[in-house]
C-alpha cells in the first residue's frame, strides 16, 4: 500500500490546509467548521513558523480537530517536535478533541522514516482528547495513560515498537471503542509479540471496545490463533486482521475458534489464503461482511505485509 495523498476529511470535518488556503487567497472558514492541517514541505517555511501563523489567524478557542503534516526530520535545519509545540499551545486550544499526528505522504517521507516522539504528554495537555491517530513508528514512545475521554486510538506504522504496544495494553481506557494497531515488521522496529497483546485480547481494560484492528503483521497467523480464543472478541462489532501475512493456517485457527457470526464486519484484506480457504471463510460467515480482497500469492515462498517501509 502506498500512502500518496493527504487527508481530505478527519473526524467528520473537511480538512483545510492553512498553507494552501493562504496561497489561494481564500478566506478561512469558521474555526470550528474544519479540521485544520498544519504542515510544511521541503525548503518551505519552518513548521514552527507555520504553527504560529495558524495560532495567529485561526481562533484556537473554537478549534476541535487538528491534522499535523510534515514537520521536518533530524537532518533538516530547525527541526522541531510537534508534540512539544502542541503541549505548549494547549491553553490556546481548549476544545481540541481530535488529533492526527503525521499526515505525511510517501513523497514527503516513507512511513518508517517519519520521526515521532513521546506522545504521552498529549493526554495530560488535552484531557478531553477523544480521538488520536498517529502515523509513523520511528522514535515513537508512550507510557501507559489514563483517559476517560478517548474513544478512538489508531497507530499506523511499518514497525510499531513493543514498548508502545505494551503501553497501550496497560492503559486505562474505559470508553475506548475503536483500536487499530499496524504492527509492521521487525526490520522496521515492529518487535511486538502475541504476549504483548494479551491485555488487549483479554478486554479487561477495554470494556467499551467495539472495533479491534491488529494489522499489517508478519506474525498475522499467530495473532489470528490468539484472537480465536480471546475474550474481547465476543463483544466486538468489527475485527480486522488485514494487511498482514495471513495464511490458511491463521484462517483455520479463526474458523476453529470461538464463533465470529456476531460480527458485522471481518476485514482480512491483503492476505495469502488459498482459493479453497477463501470460500470456506465466506461460507462460515454468511451474515458477516467479510473483506477478502487483495488475495496475494507468495513468490519463492516470500510473503510481505501491505505497509513496512
Amino acid at each position: 500500500m502506498f500512502i500518496d495523498d493527504h487527508l481530505s476529511e478527519f473526524d467528520g470535518l473537511p480538512v483545510v490546509d492553512l498553507l494552501l488556503a493562504e496561497e489561494a487567497g481564500e478566506p478561512l472558514p469558521p474555526a470550528a467548521s474544519a479540521a485544520w492541517r498544519i504542515g510544511t514541505a521541503f525548503e518551505e517555511a519552518a513548521f514552527e513558523e507555520v504553527f504560529e501563523r495558524f495560532l495567529g489567524q485561526v481562533d484556537g478557542s473554537q478549534v476541535t480537530a487538528l491534522v499535523i503534516g510534515y514537520w521536518g526530520a533530524s537532518y533538516d535545519s530547525g527541526e522541531v517536535d510537534p508534540v512539544d509545540l502542541l503541549v505548549e499551545a494547549a491553553g490556546r486550544l481548549p476544545k481540541l478533541r481530535a488529533l492526527f499526528l503525521g499526515d505525511i505522504e510517501a513523497e514527503e517521507a516513507e512511513i518508517s522514516w517519519i520521526e515521532q516522539s513521546d506522545i504521552t504528554p498529549l493526554f495530560t495537555a488535552f484531557p478531553g482528547l477523544r480521538r488520536l491517530e498517529v502515523r509513523g513508528g520511528t522514535g515513537l514512545a508512550m507510557d501507559p495513560i489514563k483517559s476517560e475521554a478517548l474513544t478512538v486510538l489508531r497507530m499506523e506504522s511499518g514497525g510499531l515498537p513493543a514498548d508502545v504496544v505494551r503501553a497501550v495494553a496497560a492503559s486505562d481506557l474505559p470508553n475506548l471503542e475503536h483500536l487499530d494497531l499496524w504492527l509492521g515488521v521487525e526490520n522496521y522496529g515492529g518487535n511486538a509479540g502475541v504476549a504483548d497483546l494479551a491485555p488487549v485480547l483479554s478486554g479487561e481494560r477495554l470494556p467499551a471496545l467495539r472495533h479491534l484492528g491488529l494489522e499489517d503483521s508478519e506474525i498475522q497467523d499467530e495473532i489470528a490463533a490468539a484472537v480465536a480464543s480471546a475474550p474481547v472478541v465476543a463483544r466486538l462489532e468489527s475485527l480486522s486482521l488485514a494487511m498482514g501475512i495471513l495464511t490458511d493456517e491463521g484462517a483455520e485457527a479463526l474458523l476453529s475458534g470461538q464463533p465470529l457470526t456476531h460480527l458485522k464486519r471481518l476485514d482480512l484484506h491483503h492476505h495469502f489464503l488459498s482459493d479453497r480457504m477463501v470460500e470456506r471463510v465466506r461460507a462460515a460467515l454468511p451474515g458477516v461482511e467479510v473483506d477478502l480482497s487483495e488475495q496475494e500469492k507468495a513468490e519463492d515462498d516470500e510473503r510481505y505485509v501491505a505497509v513496512d517501509e
